[in-house]
């Protein structure tokens, strides 16, 4: 990710393939094993918190996924996959996240920070999770409780808007 100023951000996030909820960590502009391993700790302390349990984690080959990285995963009781060398759609569903981030928010701002990124993704991801829907789920949103019950009126509808009005949530006016 590029800011208004040149200046590059990385960004590491996890994804729930059954639900399609995402995770997002803090943004660097030096990312090392070492904040690679401290994000995972976070996540691992996240899950335990939220009593989610993972059975496996896919992630690519880069260097940066060192030892201590596996071993914070797999402490948890998470199988590690590695993506086969030189096969870039093995990891459809993070390549796939990453190209909805940039057409739906990230292509429409201009960052200038990373206290600034971290507040934009933040708030797009807990959109993502819980009001936008997905067509792979049958339009519910991945923390959804289930689908929409019919009304035989329609209700009063309330627009949120949201990063600026780049993003626009509905509700049923109280």
């Amino acid at each position: 990710m590029e800011s208004a100023f040149f200046r590059s951000f990385y960004v590491l996030f996890f994804i729930e393939p059954s639900s399609r909820r995402v995770h997002v960590t803090t943004s660097t502009r030096h990312p090392d094993s070492t904040w690679v391993t401290q994000q995972a700790r976070n996540l691992a302390m996240t899950f335990h918190d939220e009593g989610i349990q993972m059975r496996f984690l896919i992630r690519d080959r880069d260097s940066k996924f060192s030892a201590s990285f596996d071993e914070v995963i797999e402490t948890e009781g998470i199988r590690i996959i590695r993506t086969p060398i030189r096969a870039p759609n093995s990891n459809a569903y993070a390549e796939r996240w990453v190209k909805t981030l940039r057409a739906e928010c990230l292509d429409f701002s201009l960052i200038v920070s990373e206290a600034h990124l971290d507040r934009v993704l933040r708030t797009y991801v807990r959109h993502y999770n819980r009001a936008r829907p997905h067509r792979g789920l049958g339009l519910l949103s991945p923390e959804s409780t289930g689908p929409a019950t019919p009304v035989k009126n329609v209700p009063e509808i309330r627009r949120r808007d949201m990063l600026g009005e780049l993003i626009h949530e509905y509700s049923r006016a109280a």
